[in-house]
């Protein structure tokens, strides 16, 4: 492993006479951050930009994992993944169809290298304020008007948890010539667990993008991209992605990605079988909510718009109570300790993962009961 082999290094008699400058020196250091294990690219632990060795295994787990042709490590977000992925498979002057509720990343590549996005408006579920699934019939309606589009980019999950029909819109976009790039960054935890929908690595994407950061154990920062079929340009790609990313790439980083990933390697069922029963026992522990709701959980039906479910994501629905969204969020901070992910105008997401605690699930599960009977 990657973070042995890095422990190991750093309890060996060799002096540091390279970058970083603090030198693994914890003399002079605040306690708590790993710089025992913050090197540069120096001899046996291979290059991000070239990998050959140690680092090549973590990439090839990594695809091993996710079922993809080849994978990527990334350490400055999916953000990055994004960029290289658009500009790998786009000339300037290119069309690219999106989602209008995708990701900055997106209209930021546009601008970088010199393209025309052509939205296609996302539908907003009327009882909850939260956008729909991307609809096949639009992506082919779009791609019949702009007959010219290369690449599309679909956001699936969501920051909400909603999944779109990848393996439709997958064969819309290939028959019309196109290649389908999912940014998939809040869905790294799929495709591990049948309770939970399948990745989009299996689903007939080109290229998936997914952050380990957001709902895995790994450190901020940390993703992967995958080139999942023989349309993509796997080494344009690379090429792209050493321009964009760091030239002085994060060792931490990376032995978090493989951490992660052997972590998965290993102990998947049981973690994700924890993990599904306290997503059980919470969806159990709600069903008394009289004003706010939960979207989608426990034996609730898909509302309609939605093709499917993060069951991992927990989207509170204030919209139509006396409660506003910025208040709920308010009182799970000052009164029960409880810092949520984001708050919309009409709902709050709560982020949860394979290492949330059953403590957690049921601190969360209590005070939403108690905040909806005080209402």
């Amino acid at each position: 492993m990657l973070y042995d082999k890095l422990k190991e290094y750093s309890t060996g008699g060799t002096y540091p006479m390279h970058m970083p400058g603090h030198k693994r020196n914890g003399s002079t250091m605040p306690h708590g951050l790993p710089y025992e294990i913050d090197i540069t690219e120096i001899h046996g632990f291979d290059d991000l930009h070239n990998p050959q060795e140690v680092l090549q295994d973590t990439a090839k787990l990594a695809a091993d994992l996710y079922g993809s042709r080849e994978a990527f490590m990334l350490v400055n977000g999916s953000t990055v993944g994004i960029l290289a992925a658009i500009g790998a498979h786009t000339e300037r002057g290119d069309k690219i169809l999106a989602v209008s509720n995708c990701h900055w990343s997106t209209p930021n590549a546009a601008k970088l290298f010199g393209l025309e996005v052509v939205y296609v408006d996302t539908q907003i579920d009327k009882v909850s304020g939260v956008p729909c699934s991307v609809s096949p019939v639009a992506i082919e309606s779009a791609l019949m008007k702009n007959p010219d589009i290369k690449l599309v980019i679909i956001t699936s999950p969501t920051y909400e948890g909603v999944i779109s029909d990848i393996a439709s819109i997958a064969k819309i976009v290939h028959n019309a010539g196109g290649l389908l790039l999912v940014d998939g960054a809040h869905g790294a935890h799929l495709g591990f667990s049948e309770s939970f929908p399948k990745s989009a690595t299996a689903l007939g994407a080109d290229v998936v993008v997914v952050s380990l950061h957001k709902t895995l154990p790994a450190l901020t920062q940390c993703s992967l991209l995958h080139v999942c079929s023989e349309r993509a340009d796997a080494s344009r790609i690379k090429e792209l992605l050493s321009i964009l990313q760091t030239s002085s790439p994060s060792y931490v980083l990376m032995a978090s990605i493989d951490y992660c990933l052997r972590l998965l390697e290993s102990d998947k069922d049981k973690l994700f079988r924890e993990y599904e029963q306290n997503l059980r026992h919470f969806s159990e522990s709600i069903k008394g909510l009289r004003t706010l709701s939960v979207l989608y959980h426990g034996k609730d039906s898909l509302p309609s718009g939605f093709y499917g479910f993060d069951p991992g994501k927990i989207v509170v629905i204030t919209k139509n109570t006396a409660l506003g969204s910025a208040v709920l969020a308010d009182i799970l901070r000052e009164e029960y300790e409880i810092e949520i992910e984001r708050v919309y105008d009409d709902y709050v997401i709560v982020m949860t993962s394979i290492c949330d605690s059953t403590e957690g699930f049921t601190r969360l599960a209590e005070a939403l009961c108690a905040i909806d009977a005080a209402m």
